[in-house]
């Protein structure tokens, strides 16, 4: 269902008029946020980060990504027709889209991820995207912190009620009313020299700690069943 409607949306040019439905439909949906001014305090006083999230809570956070629009963050979006929708309203958060994912384009993409943080304080990755598995960390986001120098800065997205698509990754879509819930996590700093045991032991150590916190959240704050 929602790869027809992007197909139909960028087919008829629909992008910008779906964008501003979008945008009123935010609306009703609260945010709560915790620990961005540190996050901030970071990024204004010269520092480098790449956020990691879960990539079935895109959808929850479209309006608050608005925030970040004076870092310009490069995003990794993949090559396919739902990813062409995701850039274009990607661009109107000004943020800067990468096209690419580990499925395809991958090792260009990171190249241009790693480059646009040479110049940009700021980049964000779906951790488990964009054809999972759900809630495994893949090993991209460890090697992007790597070659750019950047730490690695985990957000935790909870949701009180939220419709879930019968996706891959189980996206979640808020409903009317609800309130979305922003935690930010502090930067994990990742050694420019792993070895592969040392790289994976990491990659598994941000795995669970993501996982614990996120599913701490959703707990807390009312969400009763498991999404990984």
């Amino acid at each position: 269902m929602i790869k027809e409607l992007s197909t139909f949306a960028i087919r008829h040019g629909l992008i910008p008029i779906a964008y501003w439905i979008l945008r009123l439909y935010l609306l009703m949906v609260r945010i709560r946020i915790f620990h961005e001014e540190e996050l901030f305090d970071h990024l204004r006083r010269g520092g480098k980060g790449i956020i990691a999230f879960w990539h079935q809570r895109i959808f929850l956070v479209v309006s608050y990504a608005r925030r970040f629009r004076e870092f310009t963050p490069a995003a990794m979006i993949s090559q396919s027709r739902d990813g062409d929708l995701i850039a274009d309203v990607a661009r109107r958060l000004n943020f800067r889209p990468v096209r690419g994912s580990s499925s395809r384009g991958g090792r260009e993409a990171l190249a241009a991820m790693v480059a646009e943080l040479s110049v940009h304080p700021l980049a964000v990755h779906a951790v488990d995207g964009p054809q999972g598995p759900r809630g495994l960390i893949k090993a991209g986001i460890i090697r992007m912190a790597q070659l750019s120098g950047a730490p690695i800065i985990p957000v935790y997205i909870s949701v009180n009620r939220a419709w879930i698509l019968r996706s891959w990754d189980r996206f979640l879509i808020p409903k009317p009313f609800s309130t979305v819930w922003v935690r930010w996590d502090e930067p994990i700093p990742v050694p420019a020299t792993l070895d592969n045991d040392a790289f994976e032991a990491l990659r598994l150590e941000i795995e669970k700690r993501m996982r614990d916190n996120q599913e701490g959240d959703d707990r807390k704050r009312g969400w009763g069943e498991t999404l990984f």
